[in-house]
């Protein structure tokens, strides 16, 4: 009888244990801005993330799990991605994919007009938001869900005969994020809205990045954009990267450090990797997302290349 207590008692320990140390899923669900579409970020490290699709996309979710592998954090990394897609598609067609186990963080965004029928318009992503939303709560109760609120689109605003054509460059992010804050208001489980597109904003005002792709870039500032002036290019999917770890995570992406390996293997200078780092973090910080005390650069996490 003591033999066979002892024997359950270890395995209750160990099980336990197992539970204790398990790693902590994640799913990212969207379209082309979140598999990097125009950069290198869409096949970068596939191998370190599960594509849901089969696609070999790595992508914004493969810099997440970069930078958390950097910070010492166990994450299991999910992607479930289609072009052009705003979050009725994934209800509709995927929910094989998405809706079969219990996600303990998703993180999401809609299309970047908000609404292709009606652009600028909310309704349907908060409709989206909250049917998606029971999808997972019926699988996790306790799942974290965040919204991802995108940029403004240059070829939306400068070449284009769309409700924000003729508007400062600002402006459709912040939309944007009006609209998915609408969304997050009206769903509980949604915990906050990664504001990637006011980091653009941010970036832009403060003269990191360049505000007008169709002018020539300035010397010593950043393009976002890709080559379509619609999606992001390596430098701007690598601040939606940084923004959405700092968030999820409440880590400062300047831990990260100048030396950080993705942005390294992305082509990026130490100076570039920095200034988009405090970009994400001043951003993060001005919402009460991420620690505003001193930053010591000592701090770094990043020693080592990415494995």
């Amino acid at each position: 009888m003591n033999s066979t207590i002892r024997t359950i008692s270890t395995l209750l320990l160990f099980t336990s244990t197992l539970h204790a140390q398990a790693a902590t899923s994640i799913l990212f669900i969207g379209n082309s801005f979140t598999f990097g579409q125009g950069s290198a970020v869409r096949y970068h490290h596939p191998e370190s993330v599960t594509d849901l699709n089969n696609l070999g996309i790595g992508g914004v979710p493969a810099l997440f799990k970069s930078f958390t592998r950097q910070a010492g954090l166990d994450y299991d990394v999910y992607l479930e991605t289609q072009p052009g897609s705003g979050l009725e598609f994934h209800i509709e067609n995927r929910l094989a994919q998405i809706g079969r186990r219990p996600w303990d963080t998703v993180v999401m965004h809609g299309q970047s007009t908000l609404d292709f029928s009606a652009p600028g318009n909310a309704d349907k992503l908060v409709s989206t938001s909250g049917e998606i939303a029971d999808i997972f709560l019926q699988q996790n109760p306790d799942v974290d869900i965040y919204l991802t609120a995108t940029w403004s689109r240059a070829d939306q605003v400068y070449r284009s005969d769309s409700p924000w054509a003729g508007t400062p460059i600002q402006q459709m992010a912040v939309d944007v994020r009006a609209g998915n804050e609408l969304a997050a208001n009206s769903v509980a489980a949604i915990r906050s809205v990664n504001p990637v597109g006011e980091a653009w904003n941010r970036a832009m005002q403060t003269g990191v990045a360049d505000d007008n792709p169709y002018d020539g870039i300035d010397v010593d500032k950043l393009d976002l954009w890709t080559y379509d002036h619609y999606h992001a290019s390596t430098f701007g999917y690598y601040l939606h990267a940084l923004v959405v770890f700092g968030n999820v995570t409440g880590i400062d992406p300047r831990a990260l450090g100048a030396v950080e390996c993705s942005g390294f293997e992305l082509g990026m200078s130490q100076n570039q990797i920095r200034d988009l780092q405090q970009v994400a973090y001043n951003q993060l910080a001005s919402e009460g997302r991420v620690s505003a005390a001193p930053f010591a650069p000592a701090g770094n996490i990043a020693s080592a290349p990415c494995q």
